[in-house]
């Protein structure tokens, strides 16, 4: 798997450890000596802010890794392996079972001679973003998985799925995953089935009836708000905390919905609302500056610029308009 991106293919000890650590986290192999044939086998891929990586072994090894400070979900495809985070109950894993370690602990994996799988790394911090998002609120309790992902049922099975269809998609150049956009919804897929699919802490509040739609209800709300009131000294933190999510939650939700920002889109009802006002105006009736000001404008130089941007004409022009067709 993501053969298109080999990164290490090495019987060196001290060089796997590096390249692994610099990837992944840091990590040790406390049973290998002199003699191991270790044949590390690399190919790794970048899906927005998730790393996801093919590594194979030669011969049996016992990984030792630091805390961790992310989640990763590592998913045999062959051979078999003893999976423990920190004093937990160990997970066997199998082609049919796979790991889910959540931050916090450090793991041993024991694996098997001729060991394959796919480690899947997602940030701690986008992860909790996502379930912001698909819950519609801030969550203040840390995300906690079930260790044992089960890869027979449909769950699993969607995992794998998106796994291989990024696969797919990083084989050809200028292909899909050469594109931001096409990037972040893979990336975004990703995330939201291993939410969806693997048990956790706020599992019951996903499935509730009103879970499923409310990832958009509080970017709809703030649109709402910023379209009535676009004259108001809004911030980020005034507005989340109006529909009740992060400021984070709110910049994504944006972000995937919109493509854009909630300031951003304020500036552009600003600009929208001033431009209808001028192009309205009786000639001498108002200045520009009163109208700018009036729908919360402050820096003025900066409104120029976005305004002849937007309307491919100064302020002072379209005033000028409405001036001569009264004529």
């Amino acid at each position: 798997m993501f053969r298109s991106h080999p990164v290490a293919s090495s019987g060196d000890i001290d060089h796997a450890r590096q390249v692994l650590s610099d990837i992944f986290l840091p990590l040790d192999f406390a049973s290998a000596s002199p003699s191991t044939a270790l044949d590390l086998s690399l190919n790794v891929i970048k899906v927005g802010r998730v790393t996801a990586g093919y590594l194979r072994f030669g011969d049996a090894v016992r990984i030792r890794t630091s805390e961790a400070t992310d989640y990763h979900v590592d998913i045999p495809l062959t051979g078999r392996a003893t999976m423990r985070a920190g004093m937990h109950k160990p997970v066997y894993g199998t082609p049919r079972t796979a790991a889910v370690f959540v931050p916090g602990h450090p793991a041993v994996l024991d694996c098997d001679k001729d060991f394959a799988q796919v480690s899947v790394m997602v940030p701690r911090a986008e992860l909790q973003l996502e379930l912001e998002n698909l819950l519609g609120r801030s969550v203040v309790k840390p995300l906690v998985f079930s260790a044992e992902l089960d890869l027979t049922t449909g769950p699993g099975c969607t995992v794998l799925q998106i796994l291989h269809l990024i696969d797919l998609a990083s084989k050809n150049e200028g292909g899909l995953l050469q594109h931001p956009l096409a990037a972040q919804r893979l990336e975004q897929v990703l995330m939201e089935s291993l939410l969806l699919a693997q048990p956790h802490n706020h599992s019951a509040a996903l499935s509730s009836t009103t879970a499923a739609s409310a990832g958009t209800r509080p970017v709809a709300q703030a649109v709402e708000l910023l379209r009535d009131s676009p004259e108001h000294g809004w911030t980020v933190s005034e507005l989340a905390g109006d529909v009740g999510v992060s400021v984070r939650s709110l910049q994504e939700g944006f972000r995937r919905s919109m493509s854009t920002t909630p300031m951003t889109y304020l500036r552009q009802l600003r600009l929208e609302q001033i431009h209808k006002e001028l192009s309205d105006a009786e000639p001498g009736s108002v200045t520009v500056t009163e109208v700018a000001a009036k729908w919360g404008i402050s820096h003025f130089g900066r409104f120029a610029a976005s305004y002849r941007h937007r309307f491919s004409e100064q302020p002072s022009d379209t005033m000028g308009r409405t001036s001569v067709s009264s004529d």
